[in-house]
């Protein structure tokens, strides 16, 4: 049996809202791709920053496991350390026949020897050519004792003259030499963008001259009953005008489109070689972005569905299932998995990988599933976990009070309902399936936080799955 080819388009910090139907955001080409594929309604991160959830992906682990907590480049690497003896996704599609190849954005540990992962050809952002622009437009962030920042910034050169125009084109290269050699090809392709600062061609900022860009629902949020660390980084955006945060906005929507471009032409590519129909093509991105919820920007603690929802789409070869929109729940290291079903592939061997979803695709399983995401806190260690399930959210927040949502009637998050009696049991429902799935998947130093002043959840993680006594020194209790 012929084997599909495989194409993963990894976008960093791209909303979910961007691909809506709804929005304003001009991506003609992924909706095009979209009514030939699945649409995943409530794929969410397992991680609201890039390297955590890149190697979740990779190695269909949660970061717990696989060590990368953090980003590569902000914290030593004693706190964020990517355990290579992991088995991953890339490995196995290798073993399977395929050609794999890598370009764009890696992030995912320190090395960048990619060969090391099954990876034959790769170009990452230490290897891929310095594109200087001529920024004729910015607005900027500078506050007290801090260096002045470009949050977004519009710049002459045009598409052709960019990161993401130059990683499709050597993506397509490498997809013709695996063509002439009549082997299958995996490729990755995982752009920069539309992460901040969010700096677009003046050609495709234009694309926007017409169109009324409006601030989120709730942009206008005190952020009330919710913790105090929230207010203070709602505070690094102040000095920003509504008018920057629509120039923002439109940067951000602008950056978005010209990833949709570069989409557009691979398609191109594809269709016009005969590939198109047995490829298999997984768009994705690793997180999203607040982009004006709550008037923030970017990502960090705050953990809003703008942040930890996330656009998946799989085109299936023969473009099977066309138009679908899936509504059950998938995580971010449940993806891989998934596409290795799927393309036939051998599984990912290790402890505890995320579980492949085919049955949930096929409509053998019918059951909601759920979304968990772990969250170590950047450089000042907020420790965070996110449960959902059944249109409810609860966040367990060790540094400050939870938080619980009911997401079916407020979707924008403006009401913490962790401390209302009416949700109470649903609150505690939660946190108890939370400990099952941290004490299933070995977080133990969560899991067995158990010292008197460490038992702050509304419910405790119950009895242990592991049989561990305890000691101090020399005594035994």
């Amino acid at each position: 049996m012929e084997k599909p080819n495989v194409i993963f388009l990894i976008q960093d910090q791209m909303q979910q809202q961007v691909i809506w139907e709804t929005s304003v955001c001009k991506m003609p080409n992924l909706r095009k791709l979209m009514r030939d594929s699945i649409v995943f309604a409530n794929a969410h991160t397992c991680n609201a920053v890039c390297s955590p959830s890149r190697a979740s992906l990779l190695t269909g682990t949660l970061p717990h496991i696989h060590g990368m907590i953090d980003c590569t480049h902000t914290v030593p690497s004693y706190r964020a350390k990517f355990d290579e003896k992991l088995d991953t996704i890339t490995q196995a599609f290798c073993d399977s026949g395929y050609d794999v190849f890598y370009y764009g954005k890696w992030h995912v540990e320190r090395t960048h020897k990619l060969e090391k992962f099954g990876i034959k050809k790769y170009e990452t952002e230490i290897h891929i050519p310095t594109f200087q622009v001529s920024v004729c437009d910015r607005v900027t962030l500078a506050n007290s004792g801090y260096s002045e920042k470009m949050v977004c910034g519009i710049f002459e050169e045009g598409e052709d003259q960019t990161e993401e125009h130059y990683i499709y084109e050597k993506a397509m290269e490498s997809i013709e030499e695996s063509r002439k050699k009549g082997k299958p090809f995996c490729v990755f392709v995982s752009t920069y963008a539309p992460h901040d600062p969010y700096c677009v061609p003046k050609e495709i900022y234009s694309l926007y001259d017409q169109t009324e860009i409006e601030l989120p629902p709730s942009f206008h949020d005190s952020l009330e009953k919710r913790p105090e660390i929230y207010r203070r980084m709602q505070k690094a955006f102040q000095e920003l005008s509504e008018e920057d945060f629509k120039k923002t906005i439109r940067c951000y929507y602008s950056y978005c489109t010209l990833v949709d471009v570069e989409i557009g032409r691979l398609i191109s590519y594809l269709k016009e070689t005969g590939e198109y129909g047995n490829t298999l093509i997984v768009c994705l991105s690793d997180h999203g972005d607040l982009m004006g919820a709550h008037r923030m920007m970017m990502k960090s603690v705050p953990p809003f569905e703008e942040v930890y929802r996330i656009p998946l789409i799989m085109k299936l070869p023969g473009e099977k299932m066309a138009g679908s929109t899936l509504g059950f729940y998938i995580n971010t290291w449940e993806i891989g998995p998934t596409v290795l079903d799927l393309t036939g592939c051998r599984k990912l061997k290790g402890d505890w990988i995320g579980s492949s979803m085919v049955p949930w695709i096929q409509g053998q399983k019918k059951d909601g599933h759920f979304c968990f995401a772990e969250f170590f806190g950047q450089r000042y260690a907020f420790t965070q976990r996110i449960y959902w399930s059944a249109n409810m959210k609860y966040v367990f927040n060790a540094f400050a009070q939870d938080e619980l949502y009911d997401l079916s009637r407020d979707p924008w998050e403006m009401e913490n309902l962790a401390d209302s009696l009416e949700y109470a049991e649903k609150k505690q429902a939660l946190c108890a399936q939370m400990w099952e799935l941290v004490k299933d998947s070995g977080d133990e130093s969560l899991a067995d936080a158990e010292y008197a002043p460490l038992q702050i959840a509304p419910i405790g993680p119950g009895k242990k799955k592991t049989a561990k006594g305890y000691s101090i020194y020399n005594k035994n209790f």
